[in-house]
């Protein structure tokens, strides 16, 4: 029988799969053909390179499935820098909505999210769970770069970029849905967004929720970031956030919570029995004086958590590399406890984990035979990632996006030796510079 040519062998790498029992191959090599994982084996199992259209030595570098940022606002790019140093309220109100209002707009969106998925590649991470306004050309230019994404429609009960009528909003995000529900290519599925419970009232959280159970999409909102979120609802309805999500009947396994940093331990199992996901940004936690969320709490009562880098307006980066170290650091810090969210744990938060917040766990977060050719390599030849004892820590706590050397998504190489194929960055930083100079 002739042996099967695959279309790409990489070998001479240490592997990560980050399956169930997170197995580790040192001397590994893997197989993709078309646009899925076709083996993955030991070397000194089996040292005979199968055929292949072409190879990729990997020199010792460390392969790992693309990484999932499962919370972000690809268009914020816009205003990476712009109000730094500030609380969330004073940010937002003062700062982030009324630049929203008179510079968001189709164009504005589309370039900076251009840049932003420049950034995510170039940075390790093929999967993208973003929340924004004028969703279609979010999704337009993730489509343009060739990633993977789960795009939400923001909805918000004043006007907002593409819904200058509040009235319009659920209708504005159920004909979204039904927009990218339309696609082709698969690569992007539709969400719907509630910015929080602080700027969406009762009704329209209801209607939001109702539209995405309809539509059979997730539902994402930002609860718990502050403070002084917990004490507004308090306030007005006399329970906390958690509690007021379950009170509208809001938490079910289709509801991704980002943030949950000021919840209790009865939260927590509200979250857990409701099967809620959460999403962990710590890097814009710590920017934001928001505190800290109790991750390891939330692990231990079995939710599945994953990470984002929020937008680039409250991190500033998108970087999930410098997430995942920052996530393991934080909780020792906060616990007093060298041992907890240690590396294997985060690089699952970015991983498998994060695909099964944006529920894409069935075809990519990790790599197995038939899941699909989604993965990045790391360039260990770099002096910050020698000597590699345990990949998994080198990877949360030494490595850097900018040690990324090549990123394939479906089969496709969108990053090969550090650059990228298919986006002019020349051209989307100099339409983002043109929107900045306004």
């Amino acid at each position: 029988m002739k042996p099967e040519t695959f279309d790409w062998v990489i070998h001479n790498a240490w592997i990560v799969t980050a399956d169930k029992d997170f197995t580790v191959i040192e001397n590994g090599a893997l197989a993709v053909a078309g646009d899925r994982l076709a083996r993955i084996w030991s070397l000194d199992d089996d040292p005979q390179l199968p055929p292949g259209r072409q190879r990729l030595d990997a020199a010792g570098g460390i392969v790992l499935p693309g990484l999932v940022n499962a919370h972000t606002h690809l268009p914020m790019t816009l205003f990476r820098g712009l109000a730094d140093d500030l609380p969330l309220m004073t940010w937002l109100e003062e700062h982030m909505f009324p630049a929203e209002a008179r510079y968001i707009n189709p164009d504005s969106v589309y370039w900076a999210s251009l840049l932003a998925c420049a950034e995510l590649l170039l940075s390790g991470t093929t999967t993208i769970g973003d929340a924004y306004f004028l969703a279609r050309h979010v999704a337009a230019a993730v489509a343009e770069a060739g990633m993977r994404a789960v795009v939400a429609q923001g909805v918000i009960d004043f006007p907002a970029p593409g819904v200058p009528d509040p009235a319009e909003k659920i209708g504005h995000a159920r004909a979204f849905v039904n927009h990218v529900a339309g696609r082709a290519d698969g690569l992007i599925r539709p969400s719907i967004f509630c910015h929080s419970p602080y700027t969406c009232s009762e009704r329209t959280l209801k209607e939001a929720k109702q539209a995405a159970r309809d539509l059979k999409v997730p539902f994402q909102i930002h609860l718990a970031e502050t403070g002084d979120e917990y004490r507004h609802l308090a306030g007005k309805y006399g329970c906390n956030p958690v509690q007021w999500m379950e009170r509208l009947g809001i938490l079910d396994a289709d509801t991704i919570l980002v943030h949950c940093v000021h919840i209790d331990t009865d939260d927590i199992a509200v979250i857990a029995g409701a099967g809620a996901k959460v999403v962990h940004c710590p890097e814009s936690n710590m920017k934001l004086a928001c505190g800290i969320a109790p991750v390891p709490e939330m692990l231990a009562a079995g939710i599945c958590v994953g990470l984002g880098t929020d937008g680039s307006a409250s991190n500033n980066d998108l970087d999930l590399f410098g997430e995942m170290g920052s996530a393991a650091r934080m909780h020792k810090v906060a616990m007093d406890d060298p041992t907890v969210m240690d590396a294997a744990t985060v690089v699952k938060m970015a991983t498998i984990d994060g695909a099964v917040v944006l529920g894409l766990d069935g075809l990519i977060g990790s790599l197995e035979v038939g899941k699909a050719a989604d993965l990045v390599v790391t360039d260990c030849r770099a002096p910050n990632l020698v000597p590699i004892y345990h990949p998994a820590s080198t990877l949360v706590y030494a490595a850097r996006g900018a040690d990324v050397s090549h990123v394939m998504v479906g089969g496709r190489w969108l990053v090969q030796d550090g650059r990228l194929n298919g986006l002019d960055l020349e051209r989307i930083v100099a339409r983002v510079k043109e929107a900045v100079r306004a």
